[in-house]
């Protein structure tokens, strides 16, 4: 199975194709929020790297999110239209598992939280227990919302007191380093190199997943986890007039 994967949840733009022989081709672009520009491009060089035509993809896997509104919109509404023109189905994979995923070889039986900046001086974050799982979503707690920096060094003293030291990544965790640095309990070492999460771990974890018999979706039901409005959308509410009410009839 040829397996692309599409990464658009922070700032980076990733894409990776996994071929079935265990060829594989991987693009990160660091150059802020250019998604909807750097996206197609990307898709089209690990193709050309792996001399793989895209009627050859079996799977299009995407970062639903959480993450960037924009980012999210474009890279879930590329990988629908890809799988739809395909005929393929698709897998849509958190980003925190992501991110937890690409920890796992490093955390030497510790538990992960995985950090994601939701903007608006908020993170989105999920911690995943110490265990000899692949898959990180087999021992996952996360919040529903998005949380502060204070609630999020509240939880994370919790944790630590419950599972001890912990590794911390995501470029959540590197906006806030400042603040978590002085922690002795969690370990950001990682933090930097794992800001984005990597679209060849999302790949594999796809394939993981597919192995394990979850099920996968069709395109029209691939859908993002943003979690709650978007900018545009809270900016007008703070901004829109009162509504004045009528004269009594």
């Amino acid at each position: 199975m040829t397996v692309l994967a599409v990464e658009t949840a922070t700032s980076m733009v990733g894409v990776a194709l996994v071929a079935p022989d265990g060829r594989r081709a991987e693009r990160c672009h660091f150059e802020g929020r250019l998604h909807a520009e750097l996206l197609a491009p990307a898709i089209a060089e690990v193709c050309d790297e792996l001399d793989v035509p895209l009627s050859d993809i079996d799977l299009v896997v995407a970062d639903c999110g959480p993450g960037l509104f924009t980012g999210l919109r474009v890279g879930v509404a590329t990988a629908k239209a890809m799988a739809q023109a395909l005929g393929v189905p698709t897998l849509g994979v958190s980003s925190l598992d992501v991110l937890a995923a690409a920890a796992f070889p490093h955390r030497d039986g510790r538990c992960v939280v995985s950090v994601v900046d939701a903007r608006r001086g908020e993170v989105f974050a999920a911690a995943y227990g110490p265990g000899p799982e692949e898959d990180p979503a087999a021992n996952r707690q996360e919040w529903a919302t998005p949380v502060t920096p204070e609630q999020l060094e509240s939880w994370l003293d919790g944790l630590i007191g419950h599972f001890g030291p912990l590794m911390v990544v995501g470029d959540g965790a590197v906006r806030y380093a400042d603040r978590l640095a002085g922690n002795p309990g969690l370990d950001l070492t990682q933090a930097p190199s794992l800001a984005a999460p990597p679209p060849g771990i999302m790949a594999d974890l796809a394939r993981l997943r597919r192995d394990a018999g979850v099920p996968l979706v069709a395109a029209g039901d691939l859908m993002p986890d943003y979690r709650r409005p978007a900018d545009a959308q809270i900016n007008w509410e703070q901004r829109r007039p009162p509504v004045v009410p009528g004269p009594a009839a």
